[in-house]
């Protein structure tokens, strides 16, 4: 049994990889590597470089590894780069998911995990989003993933495709033990953003919007230990392989913390303070998202998440700015 992980050389998909490769699973990835990166990842896994909407690349890749499962990342995910380039994102997003399940469907493959986004709840007004709560996304990347959903409902109906829904909240954090985490320059993650300026990678960083309803005036998320979330991920997988029936799941803490809260774990933390300028808001940003979690909790109950603490969480990516740095300077 091979699990095939798309994006595996990603910020996600690493750390997916890792934790299936200390499980014991035979892994191979697929990464066009545009914000990947091979050095991410174990040596010993198969790599294979191209696109999930190559459909005969995808096929000899199913076929040469016995692949029995799919667990995809492959995305773009930047909400103000989809509000630009909105076609862009469902090429990518929508229309190769498309085209990766349609392959794997057609190569027998019927266990498939999909990387999803709270982004397709949009600006809801309510203090903890279920998964029942209405979709209605306020950007191309959260339409984008909401049409791959509904793919997969329809592909499941039709073809007897399994699947597990993951919509995550706000991913942050690196692997404890060092080996992966964010490594994209330029990202705009809050956490990787602040550490860069606490080690003095940034000048500053900003603040879009101080004039949310929520009590310190910043937007809230409820971020998640990326570490937890591939873990999330593997006890979904192990739903799949014992017959489970496919769900729908939100992958976070059930709780929240502001920017400025944030920012403030992170001068803590670090014990380092940096400059921070206030902005207006970006396109496509909710003020808050928090999620319910008694659906995984309870269905998937193999998920015991470990990194909780939002210091935690800033800790382990501080750690990995840190030796993100020296490998840059040549020292690592």
């Amino acid at each position: 049994m091979t699990v095939l992980v798309t994006g595996g050389a990603g910020y996600i998909g690493s750390h997916m990889v890792h934790e299936l490769v200390d499980a014991g699973d035979s892994v191979v990835v697929l990464d066009n590597l545009s914000t990947g990166f091979r050095y991410l990842l174990p040596a010993s896994v198969p790599f294979v470089s191209g696109s999930t909407g190559d459909r005969d690349l995808v096929a000899r890749t199913i076929a040469e590894h016995g692949i029995t499962a799919i667990i995809h990342f492959a995305a773009s995910i930047v909400v103000p780069d989809s509000v630009a380039d909105p076609l862009g994102y469902y090429y990518n997003n929508t229309m190769n998911t498309c085209a990766l399940l349609d392959t794997a469907i057609e190569s027998g493959v019927r266990q498939f995990i999909f990387s999803s986004t709270a982004a397709v709840y949009g600006n809801a007004d309510v203090p903890s989003l279920s998964e029942d709560a209405p979709t209605v996304p306020i950007s191309p990347y959260g339409s984008s993933k909401l049409m791959s959903e509904i793919m997969l409902h329809d592909a499941g109906r039709a073809h007897g495709l399994r699947f597990v829904i993951l919509r995550y909240f706000t991913v942050a954090g690196a692997d404890p033990r060092g080996r992966t985490g964010q490594s994209s320059a330029g990202a705009t993650h809050l956490i990787k953003v602040a550490c860069e300026a606490a080690i003095g990678k940034r000048p500053k960083m900003s603040v879009y919007g101080t004039d949310y309803d929520t009590p310190d005036g910043t937007g809230i998320r409820d971020y998640i230990h990326v570490s937890d979330l591939a873990r999330a991920h593997s006890a979904a997988l192990g739903h799949l392989r014992r017959g489970g029936a496919s769900m729908t799941f939100n992958a976070g803490y059930g709780r929240g913390s502001s920017v400025f809260e944030v920012i403030d774990a992170v001068r803590r933390v670090s014990g380092r303070d940096f400059p921070v300028e206030i902005e207006g808001r970006r396109a496509g940003d909710p003020a808050g998202l928090v999620a319910n979690v008694e659906r995984i909790r309870a269905a998937l109950p193999a998920w015991q998440p470990q990194f909780q603490d939002i210091d935690t969480i800033v800790s382990h990516a501080l750690f990995w700015e840190k030796r993100l740095q020296g490998r840059n300077a040549g020292k690592a």
